[in-house]
């Protein structure tokens, strides 16, 4: 029995115009797909699971580029994928036409020349590189930058940005190999951290900030649209008919307020104090107006003052 010997290049470039029909694909029961690209995106190691002939690779290099519509993607990104990490592994980036082109659009060849002469001296020197590592003011930088990278987020949008840190890495690495250094200096991650916050807002934008808990969910949603006024825990009981109970609402809250999406004041009520719950972005707004007027009133008596 010969043992096939492989291939010395194992890069794969995966170009998916329909990105949905692969979603869908991964839905299916049984189907290896997901845990594949998760293997994929950690290690390079990938082997089927047969008992005769198993076909396998090891450091394979996989890229994909897929695109989709935000229906879609809400719609086949499910909740069990989103949280075993296949969403993390991807940079969601959300794009718009720039221009309208009836007869479509063509970069001309003198445009492209220059950058292919650029791009084959890049991965000329980058196949030459070892272990590449940060210069001092990038280590600077990355260790102002990853408390954030790394903290905790609730909900979908945390699921689908749980791998900041080394999407970051990956990127900076890219940044300096296509730059020919070799280091990873501050410029390379400054670019890096730049085209991941673009993701980060494209996430937030697509997932919102959901925290995935139905009850909790639909406060938020309430206390959004009341805005500034908010909602007394009363409200927000008449607000689902009363279906929901005391205990219920109250673990909802809790959970709003840890996350820090919900704030709550008390309200003097001639008896029994009352609870007002507002959306934190609401409240801060209501604060900043009434700063705003304190202001403006402190400066009109000081102008008064001096006339006077």
């Amino acid at each position: 029995m010969t043992e096939d010997p492989g291939v010395l290049d194992k890069r794969l470039l995966v170009f998916e115009p329909e990105f949905a029909s692969v979603m869908r694909q991964g839905e299916r029961e049984g189907n290896t797909l997901s845990a594949t690209l998760r293997q994929a995106w950690d290690t390079g190691n990938l082997r089927t699971l047969v008992k005769h002939a198993a076909n396998g690779t090891t450091g394979a290099h996989v890229s994909i580029v897929g695109h989709i519509t935000k229906d879609e993607l809400l719609r086949y990104l499910t909740r069990t994928e989103s949280a075993n990490g296949f969403a993390n592994r991807f940079l969601w980036v959300m794009v718009r036409r720039s221009k309208e082109l009836p007869f479509g659009g063509t970069v001309p060849e003198s445009d492209l020349s220059g950058l292919k002469v650029r791009l084959r001296q890049a991965l000329d020197v980058a196949r030459d590189r070892g272990r590449m590592v940060m210069d001092e003011a990038a280590r600077a930088l990355w260790a102002a930058e990853y408390h954030e990278l790394s903290s905790e987020r609730p909900g979908m949008l945390g699921c689908v940005t749980g791998r900041a840190e080394p999407q970051v890495l990956r990127l900076a690495l890219l940044y300096a190999l296509l730059d020919a250094a070799d280091m990873i200096r501050e410029s390379h991650l400054r670019a890096a951290l730049a085209l991941w916050r673009y993701c980060d807002d494209s996430c937030r934008y697509i997932f919102g900030d959901d925290l995935g808990d139905p009850v909790a969910d639909e406060i938020l949603r309430a206390l959004r649209a009341r805005g500034p006024n908010g909602m007394t825990r009363n409200d927000i009981r008449e607000h689902f008919g009363r279906h929901r109970d005391s205990q219920q609402v109250g673990r909802a809250l809790t959970l709003l307020h840890e996350h820090r999406l919900a704030c709550m004041e008390t309200e003097a009520t001639g008896g029994r104090p009352a609870e007002r719950w507002y959306c934190t972005r609401a409240k801060s707004a209501k604060s900043a107006e009434r700063f705003a007027d304190t202001a403006h009133s402190a400066h009109t008596a000081h102008a008064l003052g001096a006339e006077a």
